[in-house]
């Protein structure tokens, strides 16, 4: 005995159910190969030599470094030492009341530990990682320097990465181990989320996306 066909109403509930399916595989298969990537790049410790090593910035108090940012510089400066770099950039701009800049911060860091001020570039602009990224490739055209080794949190690196690239630089990374973002599951956990959130979201408007670096660590313990 034959089906009888379907009415146009209940073949068009059909077909919008598979596209509405279709497109939640797609979307379930995009975020989770994006998480895994994030999660894939931040166990690489590039250390292939390079022209600098770019130091993403992180909070500053009154010239002290946050511990975040005290962790990124300490890395950079193991780099420089074992000569991996030639120059170390330091990034990151002035919060409001901020007598100093990030990218201050981290030159005076560097410099009393023994790297030459002239080694170090300090590029205190950029109120955002791609801002931070774009005012670093701008410096390293007119100095004729090409390659990098970002040295961030290890979450970071994926889309730090990214942006470097389509700023114009070869780049690769060298993420810092110690520190408080990269201590337990959880903050690993919490980071990996945003950071597949805040990736896709450059790729789609190739802009920062702020509401993700604004979102806080849950209370732990």
């Amino acid at each position: 005995m034959r089906t009888p066909p379907l009415k146009p109403l209940a073949r068009i509930r059909r077909i919008v159910l598979r596209l509405l399916f279709g497109a939640l595989v797609i979307g379930v298969l995009v975020v989770g190969g994006t998480a895994f990537r994030v999660w894939q790049v931040a166990r690489v410790d590039d250390w292939t030599k390079a022209d600098m090593a770019i130091v993403l910035g992180a909070a500053q108090y009154n010239g002290v470094p946050s511990d975040v940012l005290a962790a990124r510089l300490e890395h950079a400066l193991g780099l420089y030492q074992e000569g991996v770099v030639g120059y170390i950039a330091t990034t990151g701009g002035r919060q409001p009341g901020d007598n100093f800049t990030e990218g201050q911060v981290g030159k005076l860091w560097l410099v009393k530990r023994g790297v030459p001020e002239d080694r170090v570039l300090q590029v205190g602009e950029g109120a955002d990682t791609l801002g931070s990224l774009r005012a670093v490739a701008s410096v390293a055209q007119e100095r004729g320097l090409k390659t990098a080794v970002i040295v961030s949190d290890p979450w970071h690196s994926l889309r730090a990465r990214t942006m470097a690239e389509d700023a114009g630089l070869r780049a690769w990374t060298s993420p810092t181990r110690v520190g408080p973002n990269v201590q337990t599951r959880e903050t690993q956990w919490f980071f990996i989320k945003r950071e597949t959130g805040a990736l896709l979201y450059y790729r789609l408007m190739k802009a920062h996306a702020g509401v993700f670096d604004e979102l806080k660590l849950p209370k732990i313990g």
